[in-house]
């Protein structure tokens, strides 16, 4: 099958994600093989492919916001069926029996393994899911509509989630990419007043077309105190921006897998009035069930921008270089 690799980390314009041939991954025992429809272009791809995440498996196909069909099973696998579609996202298998696991934070696990990290992805053909990290996802969203919601989507309810925004609350959204765009909507669903801080016009457009209340540049205050805030761009240097944005009691919640360093704090500033700051890890299967049914309620959907599996490495870059708002999904086309 044709595929994309990271065969050696370095920048995306630069060939860091090169196009393979490689054999149909074969499922292990409590696996399901998956043909890959669509797969959703995800910062994180980015962070692998250029050697920020330090490498897990050497040449690993990136992606894990993959929508397929089933196409096979190992032996142990019960309760799916040839064809039935399914959504594999970027938690992909947990020990179950630690500390972490035990109380419900599975996404805490010592031994959490992910998709398009430790294990092959969906820049792909195929792919392969343990059957019990698999999602059914809700009917009547198409698959290109589907898979931003497998990460982007995931990652940013927990993110809100995290930031304990009260109920109608003031919230900030520090970066309008494909997570933050999902969030937005979400937030607004719930009553919450949306302001987004973040460099692109466009992106401010398209947050003011969501309903955002306001949408200025990543440097200029919100127009009023905030009760939370979410820091999306991976930029370590807006966590005091934030901070000083936030309302007595405010809390930040940093949404990314990677942050560049994060300058002094100052006390007095920054942090006295009982702020908080608050990092995001990954995800449980809960976390992905509750906001796939949210998203149904509530018509959450990404604005799209499609790609063929061929383009990938185009998608990442113009991902980088922040040429298109919301989120880019591969179809598979090559």
């Amino acid at each position: 099958m044709r595929a994309w690799s990271v065969v050696e980390p370095g920048p995306v314009e630069r060939g860091g994600l090169r196009r393979v041939d490689r054999p149909v991954p074969l499922p292990g025992d409590d696996e399901l093989l998956v043909r890959v429809r669509a797969c959703g272009v995800c910062r994180t791809d980015l962070h692998v492919t250029e050697g920020d995440l330090p490498v897990h498996r050497p040449g690993v196909v990136p992606g894990h916001e993959v929508v397929g069909a089933v196409a096979g099973s190992g032996a142990g696998v019960r309760g799916f069926a040839a064809g039935d579609r399914v959504g594999v996202a970027w938690l992909r298998r947990t020990d179950g029996i630690c500390a972490c696991c035990v109380r419900g934070a599975e996404n805490l696990c010592p031994a959490s393994r992910y998709t398009g990290w430790d294990a092959d992805g969906g820049y792909a053909g195929y792919t392969t899911v343990p059957a019990a990290f698999a999602h059914r996802l809700p009917p009547g969203l198409d698959d290109v509509v589907a898979a931003p919601l497998l990460c982007a989507g995931i990652i940013g309810h927990r993110a809100l989630r995290r930031a304990s925004l009260p109920p109608g609350g003031r919230l900030g959204l520090y970066g309008f990419g494909g997570s933050a765009h999902l969030c937005a909507q979400l937030a607004l669903a719930e009553g919450a007043r949306v302001h987004v801080l973040t460099r692109g016009a466009g992106a401010r457009r398209l947050a003011l077309e969501l309903g955002a209340a306001s949408a200025r540049d990543v440097r200029e205050p919100p127009p009023e105190p905030l009760d939370s805030a979410i820091l999306f761009a991976p930029v370590g240097d807006l966590v005091p921006v934030a901070l000083r944005a936030l309302d007595r009691g405010g809390v930040l919640s940093i949404a990314g897998i990677h942050l560049t360093d994060i300058p002094p704090l100052r006390y007095e500033t920054d942090l006295f009035y009982e702020k908080e700051v608050r990092s995001v890890t990954s995800n449980t299967r809960e976390d992905a069930r509750e906001f796939l049914a949210l998203a149904a309620r509530h018509g959450v959907r990404a604005r799209t921008h499609v790609y063929p599996m061929a383009r990938a490495d185009q998608a990442l870059a113009d991902l980088k270089a922040g040429r298109f708002d919301g989120a880019a999904v591969l179809v598979n086309e090559w």
